[in-house]
């Protein structure tokens, strides 16, 4: 029997989960999830793959000071909301290195907030944005070259990449890029506790899942907005829109942790079948 608590603000639930194991079962960002867990974090992911996006768009410049090619970004500092291991980050940052040439290393990385996993030691061209500053104020100012995954209501900040949605899904198509965001774990204690738990959250969520799906499939695409629109352009495409297990997901998988590493947020890459709980290994939904 499952006892929702609904948190508002979803990273607070990320923070506190990462921080006191407050929840038996939780919603998770990926990238926080492996970070959480090379830091000995005791609890285990489920291959449930809650939220999915392109973060082509997530990449904003200010307009009055616009930035022509992304390599220009090279020697400036670039806005980061929040940590510099927030997945949207991670993925956002990794379309500058394979689509644009970025050497990512000569990027100074600014961030809005800390991190959830307090052990975690970021790389040495990364650093806050300063007391009593912020990210949107610096990127209006045109202090930053750049900023990720932030909101600014000015007409002057706009993506850097255009007809971003456009550009996800030709990198979709081209190398199967679908960036995975969100996965769901579940405490150590718990899966100890009731090792059959694992598998019939699997099930639940795919059933929960697999009728979404059917449902977007008869909604049309001008009735859609946000995800739903991209889950649907994704299946005039002939893909599933939110694949759950890990061999539907092995090849996005393996990118975001070699991106991970890469990027300094892991030390290693970590075998997949190890981030798993051991009988969802075989599991799709």
């Amino acid at each position: 029997r499952l006892e929702f608590e609904e948190v508002p603000v979803l990273v607070h639930a990320f923070r506190r989960m990462v921080r006191q194991l407050q929840f038996d079962v939780c919603e998770m960002a990926l990238t926080t999830y492996l970070c959480a867990r090379e830091h000995g974090v005791r609890f285990t992911a489920l291959p449930i793959f809650l939220v999915r996006a392109f973060h082509h768009g997530a990449i904003l410049h200010n307009t009055h000071a616009p930035i022509g090619d992304p390599r220009e970004l090279e020697g400036r500092r670039v806005g980061v909301g929040r940590g510099y291991t927030v997945t949207t980050g991670v993925w956002a940052r990794s379309v500058l290195q394979e689509e644009y040439d970025v050497d990512l290393g000569k990027v100074t990385w600014v961030l809005s907030g800390d991190e959830h996993v307090e052990s975690y030691r970021a790389p040495s061209n990364v650093e806050p944005v300063g007391a009593g500053q912020s990210i949107e104020a610096q990127l209006l100012a045109g202090e930053l070259a750049a900023a990720i995954n932030v909101s600014v209501q000015d007409p002057a900040i706009q993506p850097l990449i255009p007809d971003a949605l456009e550009a996800g899904l030709a990198a979709f198509r081209a190398r199967g890029h679908y960036p995975i965001n969100h996965c769901i774990v579940v405490r150590d204690d718990v899966l100890e506790a009731n090792p059959a738990v694992a598998e019939s959250l699997f099930h639940a969520f795919s059933e929960s899942k697999n009728r979404y799906v059917a449902q977007l499939r008869e909604r049309p695409l001008e009735d859609l907005d946000g995800a739903d629109r991209l889950y649907k352009r994704i299946q005039a495409l002939g893909a599933e829109p939110l694949p759950y297990g890990i061999e539907p997901n092995r090849q996005v998988l393996e990118a975001l942790i070699s991106h991970a590493v890469a990027q300094g947020i892991l030390t290693r890459k970590p075998d997949i079948t190890s981030l798993f709980a051991s009988s969802t290994l075989d599991l799709v939904g």
